[in-house]
């Protein structure tokens, strides 16, 4: 495991605390996440036990300061986390990754006073779950073209729209939902909103049925003029689209990190089968063909884990982290997709039957390029960063 702990020297080492608590979060997802795993995907069952007991062990808080109930840990931390629980079950880490680093970031970084005191107390707990509304029928990952309007009425908005693939849908209490105050502003005019769970006019649509990270609860929501007060505009009027923006950024961290467990967990199941499973007479890992296949695969896995906490590095010595996420995000997804293709292969027939696991991997790394901007996003965000624009 690599990372740098200082400032100014690089170093490989883990500090003691991060090496406890990458070990805690591969032993529940061992112990916790592993039994049912395949049931819960093929039920499309939300974890809600295990997500209760992450948030026991403060893991939907781990970045969030103990002002606020949070763990108050660094990002390395969590990126160790979500690789760890991801190489499990990455229905159960998407929760993980969408509370600490798309809510309760926003919040603490954004929000009020007062609506850190009401809402980010209680979800960096992990007493209630939280979720980001950005995506939208029509706009998809264009976060600029919001046809949810949040009509200014004085002391409150009414909102009115439908958001879209929305991680926590129905699990969450607390939904952070961008919304187009001002038209004529275009995205300048975008407010960001703390909506509550059964606010009237607020409506859960029915539960995706999705190729992949089938046991996370995404749903598509609809607002109906809701009455959401004023003091839970997130910030400035207009500061929807940058609170967006400012907070996906550390959002493609924990997807990378995501990827990345998703990738690394099916190359340990594969590294398992080839040295077990016998053509020949003798293990297939000692046919150069699998050698090689492996030899990629783990190149590939240190490459993007090496990404990862590099952007997570940076992001916790308050240095510009966007560029790194966003390569972070692009490749570790990437790798994810090839690893778990090969980890396929090399299972073979046995790498289609559910009971191995990798099949499950593949379907789920495929939502990794997709979510928090899809791969061509990413693209664009680091040509935006490399010529200046």
């Amino acid at each position: 495991m690599y990372l740098w702990v200082n400032p100014t020297i690089m170093t490989f080492e883990l500090t003691e605390e991060q090496r406890l608590i990458r070990d805690a979060a591969r032993d529940f997802a061992q112990q916790e996440l592993k039994p049912g795993v395949i049931e819960r995907d093929e039920k499309q069952q939300f974890p809600a036990e295990q997500v209760k007991k992450l948030g026991e062990l403060g893991f939907l808080g781990m970045m969030t300061s103990p002002d606020y109930n949070g763990a108050g840990l660094d990002t390395i931390s969590y990126v160790l986390v979500m690789e760890e629980l991801s190489k499990i079950d990455a229905s159960a880490s998407v929760v993980v990754s969408v509370n600490n680093s798309l809510v309760c970031y926003g919040l603490e970084k954004f929000g009020s006073s007062q609506q850190k005191e009401k809402y980010l107390k209680p979800l960096a707990e992990g007493s209630k779950i939280g979720a980001f509304c950005l995506s939208e029928p029509e706009a998809g990952s264009d976060a600029t073209s919001q046809h949810t309007t949040a009509e200014d009425k004085g002391d409150h908005y009414l909102l009115n729209g439908t958001k879209n693939w929305i991680t926590n849908g129905n699990s969450a209490s607390t939904y952070l939902v961008m919304a187009q105050t001002h038209p004529d502003l275009g995205h300048k005019g975008i407010n960001a909103l703390i909506i509550e769970k059964g606010m009237d006019g607020f409506t859960i649509g029915p539960k995706e049925n999705k190729l992949g990270i089938r046991g996370s609860d995404t749903h598509s929501l609809q607002f109906s003029d809701v009455k959401v007060p004023k003091e839970n505009r997130i910030g400035e009027d207009g500061f929807g689209f940058k609170f967006a923006m400012k907070t996906l950024e550390g959002g493609r961290i924990g997807i990378a990190a995501q990827a990345l467990g998703i990738a690394s967990g099916a190359f340990e199941l594969a590294l398992k089968y080839a040295k077990e499973r016998q053509t020949f007479g003798k293990p297939i890992a000692e046919h150069q063909a699998i050698q090689f296949k492996l030899a990629d695969m783990h190149t590939q896995i240190e490459a993007a884990r090496l990404l990862c906490l590099k952007a997570a590095w940076l992001k916790d010595q308050g240095k510009p982290y966007a560029e790194a996420a966003a390569i972070a995000k692009l490749f570790a997804s990437d790798v994810a997709m090839k690893v778990t293709v090969e980890a396929v292969q090399i299972h073979g027939g046995y790498g289609f039957v559910k009971e191995y696991h990798v099949e499950r991997l593949m379907r789920d790394a495929k939502i990794t390029q997709i979510y928090e901007g899809t791969s061509e996003i990413q693209r664009m965000v680091i040509s935006r960063s490399i010529l200046s624009l």
